[in-house]
């Protein structure tokens, strides 16, 4: 299903690329419908090189051509654009839909910069966007229709998989798919860990980790049955892997992977305030 719109990427990083490249790929837009602009012009070739779409000038000649805007820059450097968004004549301005990934910049914030009746999605995505495994979740400003929701809907969910939800808990999706990543690369580096400490290969040990780890979450995803059942499955009476699911409840992993999404909810809350 093609969009018909022209996409524009204010902020050409990995992030930015990697969204727009899938979009592309799921044929929502052409490639000659995609703009984008950084202030880093390696990161603008690099982002023309992987999706074809066109290198402007600067953040206006971004503006000036599309129907659709990610916001895609640093926290810091939000202010740049959202200044530059009001050099265009305000009927234009009112045409866009604007889809902020600035993490920690709240819809009021940009509300207060852009005003208050602008078409605007906070979204906060996470890195497997870069493998078109996402996990995302995004909220809408009280100007934005339900028309917008769903192409956002439509945009995010060819990367994977996304929620729209009230942005008062878009901390809590911070806290776990954006910093769970890094989560889970620490388990599978220790999984292999322990491969390599009973005799496995570097090598060996990381991809059985890594494809366990993969396998485990698509049994998850494609039956939804309970993770506590899914175990209880692989888990037989005096057998080997109660023995270790016995060893971790008694280290605590548990308690420290919720602990780990709590500390992460807590810092997010505190960047949006600053």
């Amino acid at each position: 299903m093609k969009l018909e719109k022209k996409i524009g990427f204010i902020g050409t990083g990995q992030m930015a690329t990697a969204i727009a490249a899938g979009i592309i790929k799921a044929e929502l837009v052409d490639s000659a419908d995609v703009y984008g602009y950084d202030l880093n012009p390696a990161s603008a070739e690099n982002f023309h090189k992987l999706t074809g779409g066109t290198i402007c000038s600067d953040n206006i000649q971004v503006l000036e051509h599309s129907d659709i805007v990610f916001l895609a820059v640093k926290p810091q450097q939000i202010d740049s654009p959202l200044t530059d968004i009001h050099f265009l004549p305000e009927e234009k301005r009112k045409e866009i839909l604007f889809i902020s990934i600035a993490a920690g910049i709240t819809l009021s914030v940009l509300e207060d910069r852009m005003g208050s009746d602008m078409r605007i999605v906070r979204v906060m995505p996470n890195t497997p966007c870069l493998v078109k495994e996402a996990a995302s979740g995004f909220a809408i400003s009280k100007g934005t229709t339900m028309e917008d929701a769903e192409t956002v809907n439509l945009l995010l969910g060819s990367l994977g998989i996304v929620h729209e939800l009230p942005e008062k808990l878009l901390d809590a999706v911070t806290g776990l798919s954006g910093s769970g990543p890094a989560f889970v690369f620490l388990i599978l580096e220790a999984l292999a860990d322990g491969g390599v400490k009973m005799g496995l290969p570097r090598n060996v040990a990381l991809e059985l980790a890594a494809q366990t780890l993969k396998g485990s979450a698509e049994i998850y995803l494609k039956t939804k049955d309970h993770p506590g059942l899914l175990k209880d499955r692989v888990c037989s009476p005096g057998g080997t892997t109660i023995a270790g699911v016995a060893e971790l409840e008694n280290r605590g992993v548990r308690a420290a992977m919720i602990a780990a999404v709590e500390a992460a909810t807590r810092r997010s809350v505190e960047l949006g305030k600053k």
